[in-house]
Parts: C-alpha cells; structure tokens; sequence
C-alpha cells in the first residue's frame, strides 16, 4: 500500500500544478489584444481552463473528499469549507456563462462579431448573467486560494513539521 505521505505529496503536487492553467486561462481573456470573445477564444480559453479544473478535481474527488469523514474538525474542516465555497461559485458562475453563451450564439456572434454590439442589448438579462459569471469565476478563484493555502499549511503540519 502506498504510504499516506506519497499520496498527499502527489495530491499537493497536482492541484498545485492547476493553478497556471487559471493564471494562463485568465489572461487569454484578459488580453488587451482581444476586443471581442469569438468562438475560438473561447474554445482556446476553455481548453486551457478545463485541464486546471480536472487536476484540481482528481484529487479532490479520490482523496480529500472520502478522507474527510474522519478527520472533520480544526483545520480540515476550515480547507473542506473553503473548498465547497469554491465549487459552489464555480456552478454559480456556470449558470451564468451557459446562459450567456446561448444567447451569442442565437445571435451568432462567436463567428461573426459585431464590434458595435453592446451584449446588454441582446437579452434583458444579460447584465445579471455576465455579474454571475464575474461573480462565480472571482470567488471561485479566491476560495481555491484560501483553499490551497490551508491545504499546504495542513501538508507542513502532517507531513513536514
């Protein structure tokens, strides 16, 4: 059986591994370049995005979650909250950008976009999508902060000190 020490380490080191697909992710949006999200930044975006989310999730998904039955309280009970925050903001912001994606492509905007498109106008509530959106994914990535952190002070304290 591998010891408990190895699989905190890989753990640690895959979800630490995430973190430059958000950074990379988010600059691909953020760029002062791109004025307009067409459809192959988007899809660039995303294919950046998801890899972070997917080593993020693996260990949290078939490690820390199972464990944490039997080691709720103190400081695993502060990192598993700050965990669930996040992932609750990750679906809210999800709710928004579904939403917001269904609207641009009925008004076929990933392949033909308008510069003169203000997206407010093309549904009444837009605004409120685009706020859950910025919402979700800026909680989100504040909560996986919070997170981490706990999650490697917990790793010194187990494994190092």
């Amino acid at each position: 059986m591998v010891a408990d020490w190895v699989v905190a380490t890989v753990a640690l080191l895959l979800v630490t591994a995430s973190f430059p697909f958000y950074l990379y992710g988010a600059w691909i949006l953020l760029d002062r370049d791109q004025d307009n999200v067409t459809w192959e930044l988007l899809v660039r975006h995303l294919s950046v995005i998801l890899p972070g989310l997917v080593l993020t999730t693996i260990p949290v998904a078939l490690w820390m979650a199972p464990r944490l039955p039997g080691q709720l309280g103190g400081l695993s009970a502060v990192h598993a909250f700050l965990g669930l925050q996040a992932y609750a903001l990750l679906v809210f912001g999800l709710t928004g950008i579904v939403r917001i994606f269904q609207v641009k492509r009925e008004a076929d905007l990933y392949r033909d976009p308008g510069p003169d498109v203000n997206l407010n106008d093309l549904h009444e509530h837009m605004g409120a999508w685009r706020g859950r959106l910025r919402l979700g994914v800026f909680g989100y990535t504040l909560f996986w902060l919070l997170a981490y952190l706990v999650g490697l002070y917990r790793y010194y304290l187990r494994y190092v000190a």
